[in-house]
């Protein structure tokens, strides 16, 4: 304690028994797909009335993740919408046009071989700040490389458990086959394989205008990752991200009645849709089987809660293992959970109907700490999408009748 000499108010800085915990981003997009070597790149500025070749921007190389913070920081690395780009530059015009604010994108620079998409979605592994990866792909894809591609960003997100897919349906689909299944005759959906909720499944395509005259249609993923942020940003990432306006879309490849998607959505795939002049995303599934894991907001809410956490809780590492450090654990979490529960994210009428956290002996016997863990349980109580809005409705006969 400071000594003080003359008569006076002193201030101190005394610190916090409260190490905070910060929410992690969960809207950073990653995407992957095909820019041909000889894309039309955009002139510097500057650049004379007779451009050679060096006023030009070199497109990105292949295999290598850029960093991209708006449209036009896109065009510069990887050029203007055009043929030699179309559906990755529609994806990310798409989500900058719904509300996204970054992306990473790695090209790979010819035929869309399974094993090229690979690698070049293993290139997120390293970027720990994205929240969503995706693969708009052009419709000349085979199908069986698709089907390993889509199954590759599932795995991936559920090694990383950071993160999760949106996945595009093939482009054309038989109009008296709009069913699920395994092959190239219906709406191709991968299997569950265990996935945990880690990858959502959008159909059909959409329409959108192409800049070289009338419309194209194009892989949804690049919307629905900026719908996602808007999402995310306005509401919360435990808000699911459907019910919302499709910014961009002049239409749908393919009409899905109610009736006929009362019977894909049971299956994960998550419709879009025309409502009046309006295109909508019209369900908020995952893949997963477990009915832990159904709902695109339940997974990315612990996503974020997981992350979060790791990340705040660093400092534990080689601490002493003891009641203290376990108090100060129950403590920092306690706050962050709380604090989320006072935003709407968590279910009940109390914090302590919401969550709760335990770290004490019973978590952390003398077994445990001899391995050198210090080990938490944490149970927080998810809200989940009202998906299913039922109207009781009822004639009343007046009096007499």
């Amino acid at each position: 304690m400071a000594t003080y000499l003359a008569p006076g108010v002193y201030v101190e800085e005394v610190p916090s028994a409260v190490k905070p915990i910060a929410g992690v981003g969960t809207s950073t997009a990653g995407f992957v797909g095909v820019v041909a070597n000889s894309v039309k790149m955009p002139l510097r500025p500057g650049a004379p009335d007779k451009p050679k070749a060096a006023d030009y921007y070199t497109v990105a190389a292949a295999l290598a993740p850029q960093p991209v913070n708006s449209w036009g920081e896109f065009e510069q690395k990887f050029g203007e919408i055009q043929d030699a780009n179309q559906y990755l530059a529609q994806a990310v015009y798409g989500f900058y046009n719904n509300g996204g604010g970054r992306c990473w994108v790695t090209r790979v620079a010819a035929a869309t071989k399974a094993d090229d998409v690979a690698k070049a979605i293993d290139t997120f592994e390293a970027i720990d700040e994205i929240g969503i990866v995706a693969a708009p792909l052009p419709p000349t894809t085979a199908q069986a490389d698709l089907n390993a591609i889509q199954n590759k960003l599932l795995t991936h997100c559920q090694l990383m458990q950071d993160r999760v897919a949106i996945l595009d349906s093939a482009r054309d689909i038989a109009t008296d086959n709009l069913v699920i299944t395994t092959d190239d005759k219906g709406i191709w959906a991968p299997g569950d394989s265990g996935n945990k909720g880690y990858g959502a499944f959008y159909f059909p395509w959409i329409e959108v205008s192409n800049p070289a005259g009338g419309r194209i249609v194009v892989p949804p993923s690049g919307h629905l990752a900026g719908i996602y942020a808007r999402s995310d940003a306005q509401r919360g990432v435990h808000k699911a991200p459907a019910n919302e306006g499709v910014m961009g879309a002049l239409g749908v490849k393919y009409r899905v009645s109610k009736i006929l998607q009362g019977s894909l959505n049971p299956s994960g795939v998550n419709v879009i849709r025309p409502f009046g002049s309006t295109i909508k995303v019209w369900g908020a599934r995952t893949m997963a089987t477990d009915p832990e894991w159904t709902y695109v907001s339940t997974r990315r809410l612990f996503n974020f809660l997981r992350e979060s956490i790791d990340e705040g809780t660093q400092w534990v590492v080689f601490e002493p293992n003891t009641p203290d450090l376990w108090a100060k654990i129950r403590r920092n979490i306690t706050a962050f959970l709380t604090t989320t529960w006072e935003s709407g994210a968590l279910f009940g009428n109390t914090a302590a109907e919401a969550f709760f956290v335990r770290c004490d002996a019973s978590t952390n016997p003398p077994a445990v700490r001899d391995l050198g863990q210090v080990v938490t349980e944490i149970g927080v109580s998810v809200i989940k999408p009202a998906e299913f809005v039922v109207f009781r409705l009822s004639q009343w006969a007046g009096p007499g009748e």
